[in-house]
């Protein structure tokens, strides 16, 4: 093991000669076993410790359980998942994908499958700690390649933890020659406006200490991704969430708020799903950034980000349908039928009946819904326009 893997230990994926360790103590905890007993109902435990026991690295871990399983929940609860813009990177190469955030779970994991599929290696996944509600969590995302932002720090903290991670990410893109693969902030945005958070450059932008902003990012050859989900299963729960802040600007949401909506996202309809890749952005970070100071080159790479992953969204019916909602028009009803306009309304109204919540508010709760799905080509059309 090398002095920067001992460096990183505290936030590093399982390294391949640990991962016969750690699914020991997988198999052992108890929490572990009765959420595989809910994901794979079908497979005896015994049967299935038989199969873990058997890995030695990474790469067989997340091909023989992973891929089937993300590829399988994918299949169930969506009409099928693709991705295109393959030509815009070369496969080889060692990318940071920045992306915006629709499923806590798939993103990344259908990411890996689909690159997996595509012959190319998985990437590094970038998770939050705060994820980590039980102890088995933090082994079992470590055993997939990822490694751990630390959240809830103090603001003494702050920097040397960003600073570190930083450090991690320019490692693991320039030595161990691996893809990251990061969202564009913390956490989802609710109402799918989808921006990147100008802390997340900032903190990328930290390693190598003293060069230029322009040049450390630069050097993680980073490629804006753009995820669509044609619908979003915690559409209801984020709209609810809306209400919640709304009526008390002091809610916090609880760690089984975050496993319900963990759960829904896993387990609920999705619809299509695609994944569109951009061109790296390196080529026009000097022209965007030119005269500009450190704190307009973070916001410069900051739209040159926004503008891609919003002008490569999918657009489905159901986005048109909402934005004429919203906006109570008809500009785009060429785009879809009167029989997908009442099913989405329909659909819309379903969701709502799913909340249970005192004083449900629900010609809010219905805007903020149609607001999720008409924003994403409220911003399709904005980067095509610009």
């Amino acid at each position: 093991m090398d002095s920067n893997t001992d460096r990183f230990d505290d936030l590093r994926p399982v390294n391949d000669d640990e991962v016969s360790s750690v699914i020991k103590e997988l198999l052992a905890d108890p929490g572990f076993k009765h959420a595989i007993g809910y994901i794979n109902p079908g497979m005896p435990w015994a049967e299935f410790c038989a199969v873990m026991s058997r890995f030695t690295t990474k790469f067989e871990f997340q091909s023989n359980i992973i891929a089937p399983v993300v590829a399988g929940l994918a299949n169930n609860t969506s009409l099928g998942f693709t991705a295109s813009g393959w030509e815009n990177y070369e496969g080889e190469k060692p990318y940071t994908f920045i992306s915006n955030h629709r499923d806590i779970i798939l993103d990344a994991g259908l990411l890996n499958v689909l690159r997996h599929n595509y012959g190319q290696q998985t990437t590094e996944i970038a998770i939050g700690d705060n994820l980590f509600v039980f102890p088995w969590i933090e082994k079992l995302v470590r055993l997939n390649k990822s490694f751990v932002v630390r959240r809830g720090v103090s603001v003494r903290q702050m920097l040397e933890v960003s600073r570190h991670l930083s450090e991690y990410i320019h490692y693991t893109i320039t030595e161990k020659n691996e893809s990251v693969w990061i969202a564009q902030r913390q956490g989802r945005a609710k109402d799918s406006d989808d921006r990147t958070q100008e802390s997340l450059l900032k903190m990328l932008a930290l390693a190598p200490e003293k060069i230029p902003i322009v040049a450390s990012l630069r050097e993680l050859n980073i490629v804006p991704l753009s995820i669509s989900y044609e619908y979003d299963p915690c559409d209801y729960l984020k709209a609810q969430e809306f209400q919640l802040k709304r009526d008390d600007p002091e809610y916090k949401k609880s760690q089984a708020n975050d496993l319900k909506n963990m759960e829904t996202g896993l387990l609920g309809f999705k619809g299509r799903i695609h994944f569109r890749f951009a061109k790296p952005i390196n080529d026009r970070l000097d022209e965007y950034c030119a005269g500009c100071d450190k704190q307009e080159t973070v916001l410069r790479i900051a739209s040159l980000i926004d503008k891609e992953i919003h002008s490569n969204y999918e657009i489905y019916p159901v986005n048109y349908i909402a934005y004429d909602l919203v906006n109570n028009s008809r500009r785009f009803e060429d785009k879809y039928s009167t029989i997908e306009r009442e099913k989405f309304i329909r659909y819309v109204d379903e969701q709502i009946d799913k909340i249970r919540m005192e004083n449900k508010d629900y010609a809010f709760l219905k805007k903020k819904i149609w607001e999720m799905y008409s924003n994403i080509l409220k911003n399709y059309l904005a980067a095509h326009e610009a």
